[in-house]
């Protein structure tokens, strides 16, 4: 959890390993028999991450088949937990379009959801159109967990009002897009 501060309030260039022992309460000697370079901690960190969030959603999904049921979901998922875990939030907000392992987290359960809208007719965009709309997909929920923590919109609002303009930049009428994002939002599972 200090790391993940840390990098968010500093960034991974302005991190030293005194901050980081001091932040983590340990000597300097321990960081250093642990962690090879900030760089490679930086990477540990984002790829953890990234894995955790991604089961922790796919967790949520049980029961869930409908594709904009489960984007709406996602997208209101990842809004909740910037708001519950700040720092969470501060560090997906200041690195996820930059870290590969990131940008897989936030667009790799998105993707498989839109592709399987499209291919059933639920979503009416070119196919051609994906990258864009997944890029969209993204960046409004990174948009939405800023006006979270910058305290603009609750987690509910931005997350619901979110979810409803993306389900209708995908093609979803505006009534559907709006009952799928003010559906009852699933507990994010912990990790066993």
């Amino acid at each position: 959890m200090a790391a993940i501060r840390l990098f968010a309030e500093k960034g991974a260039a302005q991190l030293n390993v005194s901050d980081l022992a001091q932040e983590a309460g340990v000597a300097r000697g321990t960081i250093y028999n642990n962690v090879e370079n900030i760089d490679q901690l930086f990477q540990q960190v984002a790829s953890q991450l990234s894995k955790e969030m991604h089961q922790r959603v796919n967790d949520s999904f049980a029961g869930l088949e409908d594709p904009a049921a489960r984007l709406a979901t996602g997208i209101r998922l990842f809004i909740r937990r910037a708001h519950e875990e700040p720092h969470w939030g501060a560090f997906l907000s200041r690195f996820a379009l930059s870290d590969a392992s990131l940008r897989e987290m936030v667009y790799s359960q998105a993707t498989a959801d839109v592709l399987k809208g499209l291919s059933t007719g639920r979503y009416r965009f070119p196919q051609s159109h994906l990258a864009s709309a997944i890029s969209l997909i993204a960046s409004a929920t990174l948009g939405a967990m800023l006006l979270v923590r910058e305290g603009i919109k609750t987690w509910r609002d931005a997350g619901s009002e979110t979810a409803e303009l993306v389900l209708c930049a995908l093609g979803i009428t505006v009534d559907e897009a709006r009952r799928l994002a003010s559906a009852d939002l699933p507990p994010l599972p912990a990790l066993d």
